[in-house]
């Protein structure tokens, strides 16, 4: 592969959408993605493509943007950049079941650029059990690190502590789920050219079906209670928090004037708020929340 611009990546990018749609109705099997193209007055638009309602989910979002134009003062006082002109693409995936045994799971896969030269690729995949089962835990985490091991042998250890820390409720003192990979401002240097960082994240969102897949056949059929889904409707209101108060994303879309309803189609059709839940001791709420903790190694838990 040459050195790849702007335009290949952006329909890389583009391309990985349409293989995770076509892989995740087949899994659904029932539940169809709608697409919603969308500009932004900027520069640059999108492509949303959303399904509600399915056999196992109940709100999926695969959306894709490019998008390009002015720095604004308030992006670069909140953002830290130091250009006049940006461009941005990517894709960034949420998926929520009905079944309260089926998790959470998020991706998200980008590239930037600016006016300055300055280039880098981010993203990662984070999975986020209503209750957490380890050797499921065991396989998301070994498929990932099979992954960056193609790449570079360290990537694994590096940005699996840096999904504990990004993915974590500072005001919950407990981790989103159970982590993932997370990479920021990855660009070429002596080890990586800039077509080795766009395979990896190529294959990062290749994967991404493969991995949900599976875990959604080993739990869609699992029989579940009341008190079960409204246990998966608390967890869904600590996947809010986070995503409205500390994700870089959701901040970088509604600053760069983004398409809201594209930015927000992480949240969940339903979540609550108890106060002051307390779950019963020896129960498996009780279990999840206890291993919602950074540095866990589950490869070897």
């Amino acid at each position: 592969m040459s050195m790849p611009g702007r335009k290949e990546i952006e329909e890389s990018y583009r391309g990985i959408q349409a293989h995770i749609c076509e892989k995740i109705e087949q899994t659904d099997e029932t539940g169809k993605f709608i697409s919603d193209s969308w500009k932004r007055a900027g520069g640059g638009g999108g492509l949303t493509r959303v399904m509600a309602e399915g056999s196992v989910l109940e709100k999926a979002g695969v959306n894709f943007s490019a998008v390009e134009g002015e720095v604004t003062p308030m992006m670069a006082k909140n953002l830290g950049m130091d250009a006049r002109w940006f461009f941005a693409t990517g894709v960034s995936i949420v998926m929520h079941p009905h079944n309260p045994h089926v998790p959470i799971i998020h991706m998200n896969i980008r590239y930037f650029e600016t006016d300055k030269g300055d280039y880098w690729f981010g993203g990662g995949i984070d999975l986020t059990p209503h209750y957490v089962v380890e050797n499921q835990a065991n396989y998301f985490h070994r498929s990932l690190k099979a992954v960056c091991d193609q790449f570079d042998s360290n990537w694994y250890a590096q940005f699996k502590k840096n999904a504990d820390d990004y993915f974590f409720i500072p005001h919950r003192d407990e981790t989103r789920g159970i982590g993932g990979i997370f990479y920021d401002h990855l660009s070429e240097d002596k080890q990586h050219s800039k077509s080795d960082i766009l395979k990896f994240s190529l294959a990062l969102g290749r994967l991404f079906p493969e991995v949900y897949s599976e875990l959604i056949n080993e739990n869609r059929d699992k029989s579940f209670s009341d008190s079960e889904k409204e246990w998966q409707k608390l967890r869904r209101g600590r996947y809010v928090e986070f995503n409205l108060v500390y994700d870089r994303g959701t901040r970088f879309g509604l600053l760069s004037n983004g398409r809201t309803e594209s930015i927000l189609m992480s949240l969940p059709k339903e979540a609550n708020w108890f106060y002051d839940f307390q779950p019963e001791k020896g129960s498996e709420e009780s279990k999840t929340l206890s291993l919602l903790k950074k540095e866990i190694d589950w490869i070897n838990a």
